[in-house]
């Protein structure tokens, strides 16, 4: 897995950081996960206040491209975030399939 930074910018209005990249990889495509944690150790910031936002994966390619944001603390996520992105990048409980 290959991370290129395309585009890298601070929102102060949010206080957050918007991120666009390219990822480049062999095999199957990553998990959220996977790139959530791959992201959040690249740029040495915390995975819980890192907001994977949207992938689109190019066709017949091993490329992909997304948006992530990554906020300042907790409180600022929480206000402005979507709920629906905040679960999709939480963790899966032990039991769930």
């Amino acid at each position: 897995m290959e991370f290129e930074i395309t585009r890298d910018y601070r929102n102060e209005l949010l206080s957050r950081r918007e991120v666009h990249f390219t990822l480049t990889y062999d095999g199957a495509t990553p998990s959220r996960a996977q790139i959530l944690g791959k992201m959040a150790a690249l740029l040495n910031v915390k995975e819980s206040l890192t907001v994977l936002d949207s992938t689109k994966k190019q066709f017949g390619m091993m490329e992909l491209r997304g948006v992530a944001r990554i906020y300042d603390d907790e409180e600022n996520l929480k206000m402005t975030e979507r709920e629906y992105l905040l679960k999709r990048g939480a963790p899966k409980a032990e039991g769930a399939e």
